[in-house]
């Protein structure tokens, strides 16, 4: 009997069609977009024993992603494995620039077992050298896979496997684009159909996310205001205070590594604690960020090893559970 596996389809490079074999780079601007059945058609025939399900969506260009659309994807998801039990998976579609995101925004949501694999491509998949069939194919045996199951949100390309948590899109243009630095893939979907696990995620996911069962997500339209501010050679205060004044809720700091910022800053992230603003620590480099006794006594939070992106993410989810800072803390140890 076939594994099913259900296939949701948002555009990107996966889904588009070029001017002609030769177009790897204009066709974001000019070409076309196949919605989910055309690009079930279009691409190979899955693996034997897999059949590939059709579910209505959008198409939407990553860069364009909100949080409204993935609030509209995880009720999708979840009504998807609800109405179909002998659905092994879902396989999602999606423009690589804002993947990762998305990514990481359903492991935190999604309280399911079967896995969600997010697959994109670098070359459309009508480009001479497209590695949209292959990630394709990868991504469906991996979600019909068993073992992929209570593993969380998956991201497949270019044959690896990695969890949503840690990967990041590392490269414009090259095909293994998709890495995470710090801890390497969790497995490999090889050609030989052997789809392989040789790590598991630790952190809360899924079924043991503080968020899988958050009934706020299940009515919201969006999410709270999360701004994103860098640290650079002579930045100064200004964009932290903007973004108290345009109303975020919270901010993530891009520091210097090891995570520093500016003096200017510095006193800039103290305005916007005193204003209630949870202000995140994160850095431009790798790993961990370290523990100072200044960040707690200052009213600031520590992103662990998320990239600035991720802990947005996370940060914007916690602010619908709780603004204390030591409780947020506590879910960007946890998750």
């Amino acid at each position: 009997m076939a594994r099913r596996v259900g296939v949701i389809g948002t555009g990107g490079t996966i889904s588009c069609i070029g001017q002609d074999p030769y177009d790897t780079i204009e066709y974001a601007d000019r070409g076309s977009v196949m919605d989910v059945t055309e690009l079930i058609a279009q691409l190979p025939a899955p693996t034997a024993g897999i059949e590939a399900v059709a579910v209505p969506f959008r198409a939407i260009k990553s860069n364009a992603m909100t949080p409204g659309v993935w609030l509209d994807l995880r009720r999708t998801i979840k009504k998807t494995l609800a109405d179909d039990a002998e659905l092994s998976g879902i396989v999602l579609t999606h423009g690589t620039a804002s993947l990762e995101e998305t990514a990481y925004f359903l492991h935190l949501t999604l309280g399911v077992t079967q896995p969600v694999v997010l697959v994109g491509a670098q070359r459309p998949s009508t480009a001479y050298g497209s590695d949209a069939q292959t990630n394709y194919l990868a991504a469906l045996k991996t979600a019909a896979s068993g073992e992929a199951r209570g593993q969380g949100t998956l991201v497949v390309l270019n044959d690896q496997i990695n969890s949503a948590r840690e990967v990041t899109k590392t490269s414009n243009m090259r095909l293994e684009t998709f890495r995470s630095p710090e801890f390497g893939v969790l497995g490999h979907a090889d050609a030989d159909g052997v789809v392989s696990f040789y790590r598991s995620p630790t952190r809360r996911h899924t079924t043991t996310s503080a968020f899988a069962s958050l009934q706020a997500l299940d009515t919201a339209t969006t999410l709270p205001r999360v701004d994103v501010v860098l640290s650079y050679v002579g930045a100064d205060g200004q964009m932290i205070d903007a973004a108290v004044a345009n109303g975020a809720e919270g901010i993530v700091i891009v520091g210097f590594p090891p995570a520093l910022n500016t003096p200017e800053q510095d006193v800039a992230i103290d305005r916007a604690v005193a204003a209630g603003v949870v202000v995140v620590q994160s850095s431009r480099g790798e790993g961990r960020i370290a523990k100072r006794t200044s960040f707690p006594e200052r009213g600031m939070v520590t992103g662990d090893n998320l990239s600035p992106q991720a802990a947005r993410c996370l940060l914007s989810l916690s602010l619908l559970v709780t603004h204390d800072v030591a409780g947020v803390q506590e879910l960007f140890d946890t998750h």
